[in-house]
């Protein structure tokens, strides 16, 4: 029985590792296009990685005009979010207030742990990129601030 489960293991052992498919591009080559509907008009969307509407990773880009707004949200899986450039004001709570926002610019890095209710603001042309498990979901702490039951009436 020990000979067999340590033939086995090195099977296992001698298998190799088939590499994953590498993805670079620059930035040149990333394909924007307009924001989907759960945003708020203005926004261009790119998609670096995965499927965000399905399970499993994904990466995405957005980019947002000078006083982007984008209202009360939460998600139900963390979401990570890097500033390319720009500036992005993020803010806990479930009103758009102030006190206790962070200013992040290039480099910056947050994390927004599902559930929890978040606010973002862009201050200049700003460039954030979005990763996390999918699918990707919003729910506005309003449904009134939600784009998508504006785009119903």
């Amino acid at each position: 029985m020990r000979i067999a489960a340590v033939a086995l293991l090195c099977t296992l052992v001698a298998v190799p590792a088939v590499p994953a498919a590498s993805q670079v591009r620059s930035g040149a080559a990333v394909k924007w296009g307009p924001g989907p509907a759960f945003l708020p008009a203005g926004a261009r969307f790119a998609v670096l990685e995965g499927d965000p509407g399905a399970s499993g990773v994904y990466t995405i880009r957005l980019r947002l005009p000078n006083g982007y707004v984008i209202k009360p949200h939460y998600h139900p899986t963390d979401e990570n979010v890097t500033v390319i450039s720009g500036a992005f004001v993020v803010g806990m709570g479930d009103t758009v207030n102030w006190r206790g926002a962070q200013r992040l610019t290039a480099g910056g890095f947050i994390t927004a742990p599902k559930d929890v209710r978040h606010f973002a603001v862009a201050r200049g042309v700003t460039v954030v990129q979005v990763h996390g498990q999918g699918p990707f979901e919003i729910t506005y702490v309003k449904p009134a601030d939600d784009p998508r039951n504006a785009q119903a009436k």
